[in-house]
């Protein structure tokens, strides 16, 4: 049975876009120099303030601040759960 999280007034959950595992000449990235993601993807979002509607939607592509959420684990994967005022944008195309 898989855990459903609803994020609750502006909160929103996001999957963490992988890190890098080799830069573009083709060096392996050891585990311990790589750096947090800053990209993911909006897999929950709470329904907003009252005077305050969400930006976001289940399935944006997001960037967001290098210190932004808390990571939580649910069912063996992890995830950060933030303020959607700690998204910076949504990335289209």
């Amino acid at each position: 049975m898989s855990t459903v999280l609803k994020p609750l007034a502006d909160r929103v959950l996001v999957e963490s876009a992988p890190a890098e595992e080799k830069t573009a000449s083709g060096i392996i990235i050891p585990d311990t120099a790589k750096e947090k993601p800053l990209k993911g993807t909006v897999v929950a979002a709470g329904p907003g303030k009252t005077d305050e509607p969400m930006t976001v939607k289940v399935g944006d592509s997001v960037i967001y601040g290098q210190y932004s959420g808390t990571e939580i684990k649910l069912d063996g994967k992890t995830y950060l759960i933030m303020r959607e005022s700690d998204i910076y944008g949504i990335v289209e195309g």
